[in-house]
């Protein structure tokens, strides 16, 4: 052992965990280059070969299977008592990262973000927009964002915000000049703003009413990617846009903009803050948590 120490082992678990140099450098935060010369640097001090590497994958060997079944188990107990002492530091402090979409980022976690860094000064917070689902483990984050219906079974989730609506809105010129429909199939027959996500996918528009579903694929005068551009394309009366509610919120309120099928689009809970199950979150995570509550505890408290 005198010439192995934990960052050795820490090491050799997140390349044996991931299969994957690259995520198990991002969970270390060193370069996938030294990652790489602290397991052969390991593997010559044993004087096994460990792993079999290729450009695309990672494969344990029957040395490395054995070494990752006897120290896996015990570097997760080390990992977790090491969270419990930082954890009662007065101080949070380290870098968080979370995964979260681009509407969630906007509406919900842009405004807790200056008063959180106030309140933590020594937290450092990465925070990457990305709408498809991620495997935060894998990926290096600390939690990730989403809505209830893509939450994983096996992490611990907070409510992050209040309920949330979609809204179908227009420029008033447009509305004046085409009309408003009643039905939302009354869409098919206007030009409509659509977005493509980042897997590919332009998904249907969905609305309820009654209990009763519809779902349609309007036409597109315009896709995009970039919600900027969208918003802008509505004001300038491109189409109609169906959008989370807070984007056009104040569009609608100057009357520049004009909400339709109000009564089509319902409210859905908000979303979902969620990290891995463990019984010591690193401490700026529990940090956010801690503050999360309290953010919606005030919320609550000015909405009464």
């Amino acid at each position: 052992m005198q010439d192995f120490d934990l960052r050795d082992l820490d090491a050799f678990v997140a390349v044996a965990r991931t299969r994957n140099f690259r995520r198990a450098a991002l969970e270390q935060r060193v370069s996938v280059s030294s990652l790489s010369q602290r397991l052969r640097d390991m593997e010559e001090r044993l004087g096994v070969r460990l792993m079999n590497r290729t450009t695309r994958s990672v494969a344990l060997t029957e040395a490395g299977e054995l070494l990752l079944a006897r120290v896996g188990p015990a570097m997760a107990d080390v990992g977790d008592a090491l969270n419990q002492v930082r954890g009662l530091r007065a101080e949070p402090s380290g870098r968080l990262r979370i995964n979260a979409p681009p509407p969630a980022i906007d509406l919900v976690l842009a405004p807790m973000i200056g008063p959180f860094l106030a309140k933590h000064p020594k937290v450092d917070l990465e925070i990457v927009a990305e709408s498809a689902f991620v495997d935060i483990v894998a990926q290096g984050f600390d939690a990730g964002v989403r809505y209830g219906e893509h939450l994983a079974q096996d992490m611990i989730a907070v409510p992050l915000g209040a309920p949330q609506r979609y809204a179908v809105v227009a420029s008033s010129d447009y509305v004046a000049r085409h009309g408003r429909p009643m039905h939302p199939k009354d869409l098919l027959d206007h030009a409509c703003i659509r977005t493509r996500f980042g897997s590919g996918a332009i998904f249907d528009w969905e609305f309820e009413k009654n209990g009763r579903v519809v779902k349609i694929s309007p036409p597109a005068k315009l896709i995009a990617t970039y919600l900027g551009l969208a918003l802008r394309a509505v004001h300038d009366g491109v189409g109609y846009w169906a959008t989370f509610e807070g984007y056009v919120r104040y569009g609608v309120k100057s009357g520049a903009l004009v909400s339709v099928l109000d009564d089509w689009c319902p409210p859905f809970p908000g979303p979902f803050l969620y990290y891995p199950s463990r019984r010591q979150p690193p401490p700026a995570l529990a940090a956010f948590v801690s503050f999360v509550a309290d953010w919606r505890k005030q919320a609550r408290k000015k909405s009464t």
